[in-house]
C-alpha cells in the first residue's frame, strides 16, 4: 500500500483581513521520500546561509537566490502541488451556510482541496495541516468522520493533525506557493508591490515546469 503525506496551509483566510481573495493549497509526496526531500531543503537553505523558516509574508531580498533554487527543486522533486483559490470572500454568508463561523468554511475548503477525486483503493494520506487555532482537532475530527462516511468506513484519509510550520520544510514550501498564488490574484488590488514578491511570481511564470 502506498502512503503520502500532504502538508495544508493557507493565505488570507482571516474574515477582516482586508483582502478579497483566500487560498488554501498542499505539497504532496510519498512518505517514503519525506526524509530525504525535506534534508534537501534544509540543506538548500545551509547552502544559500540561509537556515531560517521561509515565510512568504517575510520574503527579502537577500534571499533571492535561495527562492530561485527552492522554486527549481520543487519541480525536479516528485512533490504534487494543489491548490483552491476563492475571490470576493467579503460576499460569502457564513450566518446561511457555515453556522455562522469563518473557520467552518476553513475546514469545508479544506475539504474541497482534498476531495479532487476518487484515490486509487490501495492509496492512503496522511493531512498535516499548519496550526490554526484551539478547536482544531475538534474540526480535525469532523473532516476524518465526514470523510469515512463518504467512503464506508474505508477512507484513504486515514490521519489529520496539526504541526507547526517552523518544525516543517514541506508546509514552509506550501507556504510560499499559496502567498505567490494569492498574491498574483490581488496584484491589481494593491497599491504599493513588493518588488521581491514580483520578482519571485516573475521567476515562477518564467517556467516551464514538467507534467508533475
Amino acid at each position: 500500500m502506498s502512503t503520502y503525506n500532504i502538508y495544508i496551509d493557507e493565505s488570507c483566510h482571516l474574515q477582516n483581513d482586508g483582502c478579497e481573495v483566500m487560498c488554501l493549497g498542499y505539497t504532496k509526496l510519498a512518505k517514503e521520500d519525506y526524509l530525504g526531500l525535506s534534508s534537501a531543503i534544509k540543506t538548500l537553505k545551509l547552502n544559500h546561509r540561509s537556515p531560517t523558516e521561509i515565510k512568504w509574508n517575510k520574503v527579502s531580498l537577500s534571499r533571492m537566490p535561495l527562492y530561485k533554487a527552492l522554486i527549481d527543486f520543487f519541480f525536479a522533486a516528485p512533490i504534487d502541488f494543489r491548490c483552491v483559490l476563492i475571490k470576493n470572500k467579503s460576499i460569502l454568508d457564513h450566518d446561511q451556510f457555515n453556522q455562522g463561523d469563518q473557520n467552518n468554511f476553513y475546514y469545508k475548503t479544506v475539504y474541497l482541496l482534498l476531495n479532487k477525486s476518487n484515490p486509487p483503493d490501495d492509496y492512503k494520506y496522511n493531512v498535516l495541516l499548519d496550526y490554526k487555532d484551539t478547536r482544531g482537532s475538534e474540526r480535525l475530527k469532523k473532516i476524518k468522520e465526514v470523510f469515512q462516511n463518504q467512503y464506508h468506513g474505508q477512507s484513504p484519509f486515514s490521519s489529520f493533525q496539526h504541526i507547526h510550520s517552523h518544525d516543517n520544510e514541506l508546509l514552509q514550501l506550501t507556504d510560499f506557493f499559496i502567498g505567490a498564488i494569492t498574491y498574483k490574484s490581488r496584484m491589481e488590488m494593491l497599491q504599493v508591490k513588493s518588488p521581491v514578491k514580483l520578482e519571485i511570481i516573475e521567476y515562477l511564470e518564467s517556467l516551464d515546469p514538467p507534467n508533475h
